[in-house]
């Protein structure tokens, strides 16, 4: 039996534990945190919250909302804020040491989630309140309805032998997990191609060789130059370098990351993740891990998520094998004597897209700074919801490059803040991601959000403006509509509120406000030469639309092969599953062009396999596009981008509800109708129309 003081103990002098100090409502103290803290705070905070779920579940008052409810609402503080911490460590600053911690806590944090959704007491209560909720309001009514549906799909309502079982499954999976990322974590860190003259440098423009050579010489090779072996570095590479053989290399290099057959290697922990997500749908009661995942989302059924995407994957295939004879046909011309392969798409596109547009993403890059275009972000954001920035330059980071704003509405009383982490490092994920420190709510007063972008671009320390690609640039203001979902949230209860939204609905905010970036408002403003400081040209800007259809069937192939793929790897049930032939007979079977890889291939896919989130769930992409081109589409019949009108509504039915309304009504409610597919078949150029 442990005594008072030993339950003191891990508190003292651990920085993670105590409440938050510094501005509105207090900030992450990361400039005090060590890895060391880690573990003594987590099984602390751990202790803490069982004992706040035990004095709800065990409350001799009879139930009610306020007593087990909101008192479940209120639980969990210290360890919401450990775990914010953790989970910034986890994906931005992974050392061995850390790696360490978390090979020992993952399952520890699953089974901390299943000893909640297994109490017997406490799930009593819940049902009790959720089978009379007459005197609550619609919001409570959903938040009751939101946790018995939660803790039903988490096996409350199972055996004991079979509530064992399940909670021994969700732990290995977290083991699995933990060790799914670090895996890819370590070959994307492992494998750096070194160039060493300038010959292997032929056809790539300035900027990118200043980025490859910084990148060299913070690894100790001093006068070379090297490409990563990540996403924001091999996308450049293959659409530039003129070096096939190298093109190649950095290609095979990427698309065979976990899948080298080395201790690094994830096919086999694949297998029993998918194993063992199998079998814990079967123990609650769904046929397949994909009609659990699904069941709660927009989507409903898999067949409808299935039925979707196979709407659009005919027109992709068709537009692919379109795009690949315009570059056979260049390729010919300039008696290359190839055929395209993988390694030669991207380049080949380009050498296309400057045939068929007169369009050379080298003329519009100097426009696309990376620090103008977050200005712009900023910008569109003060147009469509009031909101202004002002750089704090006082509160702790996690590291010396991120940097935090305050934001503000209507530029006086406070939103939130807003951190930025640009750059790549070692030990950071890469692709680019928001993160909630701290959600927004207002059951005990109003508490303000706290949320972080996070991308990998190459830092150049050659004192110029940091220039990026036009589908970077795509990608930073659609992780900043996350934030600004964050951010917009105005909700009472935190489980509902900011992105705590069903799968297929999140990513909605984020895809519609990739549309602002090519509004003349924000180009013109904001994408500024970095040497002369003139706008993108008129002309150029309009090549930029005329092109915007250009190379849809290569994007849209490549990521509906990886959510097909990831469906049907979770509608197999409990047949094991050896990786590699999965993905290749399912590829064959939808006739994959041989010119196109998965975007995310099996062994890497890390949106499925180091956590459940995105499982049978890669499909919601392009759910939530459906809704995105539709939306804006409001915006363009209102009479443009920054219609107020259409902006209060997307602010008041969208961006500040969270969850706190069913999604398809949250839609209803701002459009004034049910979403059409036909926007999104327009924006990729694909004829048609269908149901959605």
């Amino acid at each position: 039996m442990r005594n008072h003081s030993d339950d003191r103990m891990p508190r003292a002098g651990n920085p993670l534990l105590g409440p938050w100090v510094g501005p509105a409502g207090g900030v992450p103290p990361f400039d005090r945190v060590r890895v060391a803290d880690f573990k003594p705070a987590l099984e602390a905070a751990i202790l803490e919250n069982l004992a706040e779920i035990d004095q709800i579940a065990r409350n001799p008052a009879a139930p009610d909302f306020e007593n087990t409810i909101a008192a479940l609402e209120r639980s969990g503080r210290t360890f919401n804020r450990v775990s914010a911490i953790y989970g910034v460590w986890s994906t931005t600053m992974s050392t061995a040491e850390f790696q360490a911690v978390e090979r020992d806590m993952q399952p520890k944090l699953a089974a901390l989630s299943d000893k909640i959704h297994q109490n017997v007491p406490l799930f009593a209560r819940i049902a009790a309140v959720y089978r009379d909720m007459s005197n609550l309001s619609p919001v409570q009514q959903r938040l009751c309805w939101f946790y018995h549906t939660n803790f039903v799909r988490a096996g409350a309502k199972l055996d004991a032998p079979a509530k064992r079982r399940v909670a021994e499954i969700n732990e290995r999976l977290a083991t699995l997990f933990a060790n799914f990322s670090q895996n890819l974590l370590a070959d994307e860190a492992g494998y750096v191609l070194y160039l060493k003259n300038e010959n292997d440098l032929a056809g790539l423009p300035e900027p990118l060789r200043a980025a490859a050579r910084s990148a060299a010489t913070a690894r100790g090779h001093a006068g070379e130059w090297a490409i990563l072996n990540t996403r924001s570095s091999m996308d450049p590479f293959l659409t530039y370098a003129g070096r096939r053989d190298l093109r190649e290399k950095v290609w095979r290099a990427y698309y065979s990351r976990g899948d080298n057959g080395n201790a690094y290697d994830n096919k086999k922990i694949i297998t029993e993740i998918l194993a063992l997500r199998a079998q814990r749908a079967k123990l609650l009661g769904y046929p397949t891990h994909a009609h659990w995942r699904v069941a709660d989302s927009m989507a409903k059924t898999p067949e409808a998520a299935m039925s979707l995407m196979m709407q659009v994957w005919p027109a992709a295939v068709a537009r692919e094998h379109e795009e690949v004879a315009d570059m056979q046909a260049i390729a010919d011309r300039e008696h290359a004597g190839i055929q395209i392969a993988a390694w030669d798409y991207r380049y080949y596109a380009e050498k296309v897209r400057r045939k068929k547009y007169a369009l050379d993403m080298n003329e519009v890059k100097p426009y696309l700074q990376l620090e103008k275009l977050r200005e712009g972000m900023f910008w569109a954001a003060g147009q469509l919801y009031g909101f202004t920035f002002a750089q704090v330059f006082d509160l702790p980071t996690a590291n010396p490059d991120v940097r935090v704003w305050e934001v503000k509405i209507a530029a006086k009383a406070h939103v939130g803040f807003w951190y930025f982490d640009p750059y790549a490092r070692s030990g950071k994920n890469s692709g680019a991601w928001m993160s909630e420190y701290r959600g927004q709510h207002n059951l005990d007063g109003r508490i303000s959000p706290i949320v972080s972008n996070n991308t990998n671009f190459v830092k150049d320390e050659s004192g110029d403006p940091l220039l990026i690609s036009w589908d970077d640039a795509v990608t930073l203001f659609h992780e900043f509509g996350h934030a600004l979902h964050g951010l917009s949230s105005d909700v009472a209860y935190p489980s509902l509120a900011g992105t705590n939204v069903v799968r297929d609905f999140v990513e909605f905010p984020s895809q519609l406000h990739e549309n602002w970036l090519s509004t003349p408002e924000v180009l013109s403003r904001f994408a500024v030469h970095y040497q002369t400081g003139q706008p993108i040209p008129p002309a150029l800007v309009a090549k930029i639309k005329n092109a915007s259809t250009f190379n849809q069937g290569f994007a849209t192939v490549e990521y509906l092969a990886s959510a097909l793929v990831d469906m049907k790897l979770h509608l197999a049930g409990e047949h094991a599953i050896d990786v590699d032939e999965f993905e290749r007979t399912i590829l064959d079977s939808l006739g994959m062009p041989p010119e196109v890889v998965m975007r995310h291939r099996t062994p890497q896919f890390a949106h499925i396999f180091s956590s459940d989130a995105y499982s049978a769930g890669y499909y919601s992409y392009l759910w939530a596009e459906v809704l995105d081109h539709d939306a804006f589409e409001a915006f363009i019949e209102a009479g443009g981008p920054y219609d107020e009108g259409v902006a209060k509504r997307l602010h008041d039915d969208i961006m500040a509800v969270g969850n706190s309304v069913d999604p398809a009504q949250a839609y209803r409610n701002f459009r004034g109708s049910d979403p059409k597919i036909d926007g999104l078949l327009r924006a990729r150029g694909f004829a048609g129309s269908g149901q959605f």
